[in-house]
C-alpha cells in the first residue's frame, strides 16, 4: 500500500466519527450557547500532507501559489496555516511520517463555506494527486477582540 493510500484511511476514521455524532451537538446544527461576547462559528480543519508516492509533492513555492490561487479568493476574510507533521501506520506496520499543512477557516454558520472547502479540498487532491485531505468541522465560540 502506498504512503498516500495509507494516510486515506485516517479521514474515512473521521468522517465516522463526525456521522456518529451528528446529532450530539456538531458542527452547525445552532445547538450551542455562546458566551456573551463571543458569536458561534463553524471551524474548519484541512490537514493537508505535502507527500507522494515520490517523497514531497508539494513543496513551499507549490504550496504558496496553491494559497493564492484557490484559498484565499474563497476566503479572503482571513485563515490560518500551520506547519504541521503528520504520522500513520501503514498496512506492513511502519510508521510513515510527512510534512504537513494544517488549514483552519472560521466561517459564519449557513453561509457558503461547506461548498468552499469541498473545492479547495478537491483543487488540493487533484492538483498534487493526493487521495485524502483529512477534515475536521467544529463548532466555535468566537471573539474578534
Amino acid at each position: 500500500m502506498t504512503r498516500s493510500r495509507a494516510f486515506a484511511r485516517a479521514p474515512v476514521l473521521a468522517l465516522l466519527v463526525l456521522a456518529a455524532t451528528a446529532g450530539a451537538g456538531c458542527a452547525g446544527d445552532g445547538d450551542i450557547a455562546c458566551p456573551e461576547g463571543t458569536d458561534r462559528f463553524v471551524e474548519y480543519q484541512l490537514f493537508m500532507g505535502r507527500s507522494g508516492e515520490d517523497g514531497e509533492v508539494v513543496d513551499d513555492a507549490a504550496w504558496e501559489d496553491f494559497l493564492a490561487e484557490v484559498v484565499t479568493p474563497r476566503f479572503p476574510d482571513g485563515l490560518t496555516v500551520l506547519d504541521a507533521r503528520g504520522q500513520w501506520r501503514d498496512s506492513t506496520g511502519l510508521i510513515q511520517k510527512e510534512r504537513s499543512k494544517l488549514l483552519v477557516i472560521l466561517a459564519p454558520p449557513g453561509d457558503e463555506a461547506p461548498s468552499l472547502v469541498d473545492e479547495v479540498t478537491g483543487e488540493y487532491k487533484r492538483r498534487f494527486d493526493q487521495e485524502a485531505v483529512l477534515q475536521v468541522v467544529g463548532d466555535a465560540c468566537v471573539s474578534f477582540s
